[in-house]
């Protein structure tokens, strides 16, 4: 028979240690946190810890009532904050039910203090204590996953299929949105949501291009493929073109530039895809040029890393020679002697009847002085310069005279444009200034045109109108987006709209003849307060339609795997300045969400003509943004920053900054699931239909095997047949989803990270409907890196 006197196991002495110094942690920085104006919980969960592992090492069975107690209260003071939200709860109650089961089992239990009696009231009352944990967390879990995410789950929309397919071939994919409309929609309906589920791959081709030696942090595949005929065509990061067998994957050609290798690339590598012209597709301007061979009357052009364009014909790939020099234009003319490498157009060019209409990145953060954001129109036959669109000079739109210059640091447009023929417009969406954080030295110009949608004239260059999305950013909440054009149902008919998506989730619906809003949109007070010498506008503009955060950020929306992070998270809260969107960037290091990556980023949204339906992937993680005056960190000599996070330079300015998303100690966001959803809008009531979380965590540590809703980098497509599909999430997978409820029907193994864009096609020869997506990853997204393009389509019957 045991006794009191019995020496403790060396499992229960290390129980009582470990428990102690446990509650030494959190009672201490429990303490810090009350004294931040946070919770009390931790400091007085983690005495009560530091008692409890006091007791098992002095051998009291008290040690048992008091753990049971404290579980008892974590459970009280886990639902008063967060109710039966599972990922908040199960994360909260982890760590102290896994203690409590392991202080009730037999040798332990046993061991502590006196050995218990059948009426044993401490090992009961914890048993309790274990049970309602356990309950809770069961509770929740069945309720988050027996509902559809969102609040928006009463609507539905019809299963009723579309009459016509606004006269869309199947076949095509001609330009990087699917069309001249950007709208990401596809007339191919083989794949419905009743065979969907029999889709399997079909081939995998490697385009061989991968990371080298001086190659910024932001590698990236986000490259949207075109379909032309029975010819798939792509670009890869080192702006190698590549034709491939659309029905095959078999390599036909393939164009290497060989971008300049000796220039400093700071902060992207990729290439988001290349542009088609087809003369015969304009009558009267099928004919060859004057001298020109027959072989370049249709044109793809690249642009590339150090900053050229070139024009190649679809048919072997080679430059056509009567476009600019040998083929290529140098789009650096006018920029600067500093522009390669710190300009990159990285978005495909828009292509019109007589115009290819390029602009490009140009490194965030890097230095006050840069190159301008000029927005230029080349004759798409011969390579001439036929306008040019200075923001810092708006005015005047005559080709840039030679030996000329464009305004240094304006605001440029890295995304991808739209232009409407018929209207005679190309609306441009702007970015910022550099640097984005630190705006005390823009110019009147650059107010006005920073992160707005601006409608230029095809044929003149000149501003028609501008809508501004956000005054005088300071969060880097430049216009993201491809603007989708689509003809709105209205009581007088079909309205000619314009949708631009933001990264702080408004969806800007616009009359695209005159920028005028169609959805209300309303000016916003906002918190101010900039740094010394700049300033905050006092207020910015909101859409009704819009998926901005219901509210702000809470202490209890903190997270993490285990208690100990998610203080450390709370602690960051409350020592970083927020006051809500907007919260300007500070020498405290201010919260912004949503952040960088935004709600809505590059890859944009998909738009049914037919149905009259949205599809989106709005993304929810918040953001640190901190300013550091200069001299308080040494940067090194030359350095213009080599991703968009991390500590940027901001060469020129009075302060640096520090971007970066807001984690955990383990590598979690700070802020609690979900981070990413799917979700649909029904554009005849501007009201979401459905919205649902999205993605697991299967390729990040930890891995939780339930649909967490991660964040997606990769734009949605949809299609006649009622499907929709998506590759951009954290996972590697290509997913397929219900237009009608959101549901997910199928889903696909990437090989990588699937960072872009799915498109769809009927091959011609085959008659089957294939899914493409580029498998590549993308390297501040943190996913893996690949150069996988992949294939599917309907398993045959015969096959089954």
């Amino acid at each position: 028979m045991l006794t009191t006197n019995t020496p403790q196991p060396l499992r229960v002495r290390l129980t009582g240690a470990l428990a102690a110094l446990a509650g030494a942690a959190l009672a201490l920085g429990g303490a810090y946190l009350a004294l931040l104006g946070g919770s009390w919980y931790y400091l007085l969960a983690g005495l009560g810890l530091l008692v409890v592992g006091g007791l098992i090492l002095a051998g009291r069975r008290l040690a048992i009532w008091l753990y049971a107690v404290l579980l008892l209260a974590t459970l009280a003071w886990t639902v008063n904050e967060v109710r039966f939200d599972w990922w908040q709860l199960s994360t909260r109650i982890d760590l102290w039910w896994g203690l409590g089961l392991w202080l009730l089992l037999p040798f332990v239990n046993r061991h502590i203090g006196a050995p218990p009696s059948w009426r044993d009231g401490a090992s009961a009352l914890l048993g309790i204590g274990l049970l309602l944990g356990a309950l809770m967390a069961g509770y929740s879990l069945t309720r988050d996953y027996s509902r559809i995410a969102g609040e928006f789950a009463e609507e539905r929309m019809s299963g009723t299929r579309p009459a016509g397919q606004a006269g869309r071939s199947a076949s095509e994919w001609p330009a990087y949105g699917g069309s001249d409309r950007g709208d990401r929609y596809s007339a191919a309906d083989l794949i419905t949501p009743g065979n969907v589920g029999r889709l399997k791959k079909a081939w995998e081709y490697h385009t061989g291009d991968g990371p080298r030696e001086g190659d910024p942090d932001e590698f990236t595949n986000q490259v949207t493929p075109l379909k032309i005929g029975d010819s798939l065509f792509i670009c890869t990061p080192h702006s190698i073109a590549i034709a491939v067998d659309a029905g095959t994957g078999e390599e036909l050609w393939r164009f290497d530039p060989n971008i300049n290798r000796e220039a400093k690339y700071y902060q992207h590598m990729t290439c988001r895809g290349l542009a088609y012209h087809d003369a015969a597709a304009y009558p009267g301007t099928g004919e060859a040029v004057a001298g020109a061979p027959a072989r370049c009357t249709r044109r793809l052009f690249l642009p590339t890393n150090d900053g050229t364009l070139f024009a190649l014909d679809p048919g072997d790939g080679q430059p056509c020679q009567t476009f600019g020099t040998g083929g290529m234009i140098d789009l650096k003319v006018g920029l600067g002697d500093d522009a390669r490498g710190v300009y990159l157009p990285t978005s495909p060019p828009v292509v019109t009847e007589r115009l290819v209409i390029v602009g490009g990145s140009v490194t965030d953060n890097g230095s006050v002085d840069s190159p301008g954001g000029a927005i230029r129109a080349y004759d798409v036959r011969t390579g001439a310069l036929v306008w040019n669109w200075d923001p810092g000079n708006p005015e005047v739109t005559e080709p840039l005279p030679p030996g000329g210059a464009y305004v240094r640091s304006t605001p440029n447009s890295w995304t991808i444009a739209t232009a409407d023929e018929e209207l005679g417009l190309v609306f441009i969406p702007m970015g910022n200034q550099t640097p984005d954080q630190w705006g005390a030295q823009r110019s009147p110009e650059t107010e006005r045109f920073t992160a707005a949608l601006v409608a230029l004239d095809l044929a003149s260059g000149r501003v028609r109108w501008e809508f501004q999305a956000v005054h005088h950013d300071l969060w880097d909440r430049d216009l993201p987006s491809q603007p989708t054009l689509v003809d709105l149902d209205g009581p007088q008919g079909k309205v000619p709209a314009i949708i631009q998506p933001t990264k702080g989730g408004d969806l800007f619906v616009l009359d695209r003849r005159t920028g005028q809003p169609i959805v209300p949109v309303h000016e916003r007070p906002v918190p101010q307060g900039a740094v010394e010498g700049d300033f905050t506008a006092p207020t910015q503009p909101a859409s009704a339609l819009s998926y901005a955060p219901k509210q702000p950020l809470r202490e209890r929306d903190m997270w993490g795997a285990t208690p100990f992070d998610q203080l450390i998270c709370r602690i960051q809260f409350h020592r970083l300045r927020y006051e809500g969107d907007f919260t300007p960037p500070s020498e405290q290091g201010s919260l912004i969400y949503p952040g960088n990556v935004g709600t809505f980023n590059w890859p944009s949204v998909a738009v049914d003509p037919e149905r009259q339906l949205l599809i989106g992937a709005p993304n929810y993680l918040a953001f640190v943004s901190r300013l550091v005056r200069r001299g308080e960190i040494e940067v090194k000599e030359g350095g213009r920053g080599g991703s968009e996070l991390g500590l940027q330079p901001n060469l020129g300015a009075p302060y640096m900054v520090y971007l970066g998303p807001f984690m955990s100690p383990v590598g979690l966001p700070c802020q609690s699931p979900p981070w990413g959803y799917i979700t649909a809008v029904d554009l005849r009531s501007m009201k979401p239909v459905w919205m649902h979380k999205n993605g697991t965590s299967r390729d990040n540590a930890p891995y939780i095997p339930f649909t967490v809703g991660v964040p997606a980098l990769g734009g949605p497509l949809v299609t006649a047949g009622g499907v929709a599909f998506l590759s951009g999430t954290l996972d590697y997978y290509l997913r397929a989803y219900d237009v009608r409820n959101g549901e997910e029907l199928w889903k696909g193994r990437l090989p990588a990270g699937g960072q872009a864009t799915p498109i769809t096609y009927v091959s011609e020869k085959s008659g089957k409907q294939f899914v493409v997506v580029m498998a590549g990853g993308h390297g501040s997204f943190g996913t893996r890196i690949g150069d996988s393009l992949v294939a599917w389509t309907l398993e045959d019957e015969a096959e089954r």
